[in-house]
């Protein structure tokens, strides 16, 4: 398509004379432009879908992807429902849950937490807090007194295993005197870090049968909690768990749970995505500027080209690889540098925080312990071809601007 001869030339245009110094110095901003907004865009897209990813898995893997509640507060004769819903095709467990709000109290510090009663056994299957045990032992989460709790709440109210926690629930007793709030000191069992700042300084997990107990349910739960095979497929199981238990219980999924929050996280990906694009579009018009000012700089090049023999589609062919050859490298470049970055985020996040003994990703703000990044080759695919896209757009009018030029008229004015 393109003969040596067309591929000399143009190297030789990208290889500026003195004179030429400030046109080469265009496209070199060109291509750094190029590569820096390619780079960029693939950094942003990997940082908001680990985002999503991070969050999704810590969200569902403590909260279950269906929840089943009573036509009341409560749901009695849970475990036969229980076994309806287990029946369910695509359902892969179901865990009685008990969840309220307490105030945590020790050493004079208060917290406000959640308390989630479950049993032991679905305690460890959840993978989420029995890969993550911080300190203690799961196996002691048994009896009437103990607890497992977030290992940021333990630190705030500065308790470790062993030690003793007060859960004041705002459902009191009620007396002559009024209603007092019923409080019960319990044993801290075992500590756990999920590594997302909201579930670790926040939930307390106790066995089921003394959350009945603190919360006044005998033989009796607030919801249960379904696992699915695919967290995609919740609103269809959803919709067949509700036909199963023949309306003797509400459905909520995952989806309508949380839509607000990961609706807007797709909304703030689109917008960065917009935004970002801008820096390849502007490096666009840096090639679309300096292409023109090399064509004005070479016309009598041109016309002796032209007077040579040479066609206007060879010309046209000689800038348009000038021009594409910035793109392409710039891309290839910030292709690069943008998987390397994702790669090495984190790492890249720690020793910038060495070197200036700052904290760049707070988790009390950001909700996850760390920078997550994870690459979509798609998307990657999609950015690079852009930049090339884009690149080549921009080369198109000045490629055709050379090849008009008129030998004749150009050797005239020289």
């Amino acid at each position: 398509m393109f003969s040596a001869f067309e591929w000399m030339v143009a190297m030789r245009y990208l290889r500026a004379r003195r004179q030429e110094g400030f046109i080469s110095v265009i496209a070199w901003f060109s291509l750094l432009g190029i590569a820096l907004g390619v780079a960029t865009l693939i950094i942003v897209m990997a940082v908001m879908n680990g985002f999503r990813e991070e969050l999704l898995t810590r969200i569902l893997g403590l909260n279950g992807h269906l929840s089943v509640y009573g036509a009341n507060e409560t749901l009695s004769n849970f475990d036969a429902l229980a076994g309806k819903v287990r029946k369910v095709p695509g359902v892969v467990g179901v865990s009685p849950l008990i969840e309220g709000q307490v105030m945590a109290t020790a050493r004079g510090v208060a917290r406000g937490a959640v308390v989630r009663g479950v049993r032991p056994a679905d305690l460890a299957r959840r993978a989420i807090v029995a890969g993550n045990i911080q300190a203690g032992e799961l196996a002691d989460f048994k009896g009437d007194d103990a607890v497992v709790v977030g290992s940021r709440l333990a630190e705030r109210l500065g308790i470790a295993v062993g030690g003793k926690i007060t859960l004041i629930s705002p459902k009191g007793n009620v007396t002559v005197f009024g209603t007092v709030p019923r409080m019960r000191a319990y044993r801290i069992a075992a500590t756990f870090k999920v590594g997302m700042y909201e579930y670790d300084s926040t939930f307390v997990f106790m066995p089921l049968d003394a959350a009945q107990v603190y919360f006044r349910m005998p033989g009796a739960v607030t919801n249960l909690e379904v696992m699915v095979e695919k967290a995609s497929h919740a609103p269809r199981v959803g919709r067949a768990i509700a036909g199963a238990i023949a309306g003797a219980g509400r459905i909520h999924d995952w989806q309508r749970a949380n839509s607000s929050f990961f609706n807007a996280i797709q909304v703030e990906r689109n917008v960065m995505f917009l935004i970002l694009t801008l820096i390849i579009v502007v490096a666009a018009f840096n090639i679309i500027s300096s292409m023109i000012m090399l064509v004005k700089d070479k016309g009598r090049d041109i016309a002796i080209l032209r007077t040579m023999g040479a066609t206007r589609g060879m010309i046209m062919r000689i800038f348009f690889l000038s021009g594409a050859s910035v793109g392409i490298i710039g891309t290839l470049a910030g292709f690069a540098l943008g998987l390397a970055f994702a790669e090495n985020i984190e790492t890249i996040r720690q020793w910038i925080q060495g070197l200036t003994g700052t904290e760049l990703f707070a988790a009390e703000i950001y909700f996850l312990s760390r920078l997550p990044a994870v690459v979509d080759p798609s998307e990657v695919v999609a950015i690079v071809l852009m930049g090339l896209g884009l690149s080549f757009l921009a080369t198109l009018y000045p490629s055709w601007r050379a090849a008009r030029i008129d030998p004749a008229e150009a050797l005239r004015y020289e």
